[in-house]
């Protein structure tokens, strides 16, 4: 991806802004190149030129959203920060905050997720397990889980999280900062939720 990275920033960022788009509205297969080269503001060829393949683009696409993210978190996420929920909140914030960069990686990570194609499944489950280790460092190193009732599975909670995360990306239009913000707050609630329902009493 060479001869793509050595394009001035803005010129990246329009065309990862129009792939990400179209592939978050058509899902991998039925996502054309020429439509890819429309919304990205070069021509087909030159999509091939920088990328190779279709494959190619989306499985740097996915990187590029991870690598993202994560350098995001690794700057500034505070490790002192014990209790669950509010690591969870911080961690939330972060990745919002790195996604307004591109505001179509929250539905393109969605389609992601849910993407079937034999062509790119498995490369998917590779990244996305390259990714499971850092997660769980992030989420559990120092953590403090002493306010949970007695019977409560912390693993099981933080899987119901993430779940409720991709409810919202997949049921939601973010096309705006507004849109990001508003399903955030969504996702707040029921964080508090949980919190009254799932810690002891004070």
């Amino acid at each position: 991806m060479e001869k793509f990275e050595n394009l001035p920033e803005e010129k990246q960022k329009t065309i990862i802004d129009g792939a990400l788009k179209v592939f978050a509205a058509n899902g991998y297969k039925k996502a054309s190149v020429s439509e890819i080269a429309l919304a990205a503001g070069i021509s087909k060829a030159m999509v091939f030129h920088y990328f190779g393949t279709k494959k190619g683009l989306y499985l740097y696409l996915i990187r590029l959203c991870s690598d993202i993210i994560t350098k995001e978190i690794k700057k500034n996420f505070d490790s002192t920060v014990t209790d669950f929920f509010d690591r969870i909140i911080l961690s939330s914030d972060i990745k919002i905050a790195a996604m307004k960069k591109y505001t179509a990686i929250p539905a393109f990570l969605t389609g992601m997720y849910y993407e079937k194609d034999e062509e790119v499944r498995e490369d998917i489950e590779a990244l996305l397990a390259e990714g499971d280790e850092f997660r769980k460092h992030l989420t559990f190193d120092g953590l403090d889980t002493s306010r949970f009732k007695d019977n409560v599975d912390v693993a099981l909670v933080l899987k119901m999280l993430v779940w409720i995360a991709e409810g919202f990306s997949s049921g939601s239009a973010l096309k705006t900062d507004e849109d990001i913000e508003a399903m955030c707050n969504e996702f707040y609630k029921c964080l508090r939720l949980l919190k009254e329902n799932l810690y002891k009493d004070p």
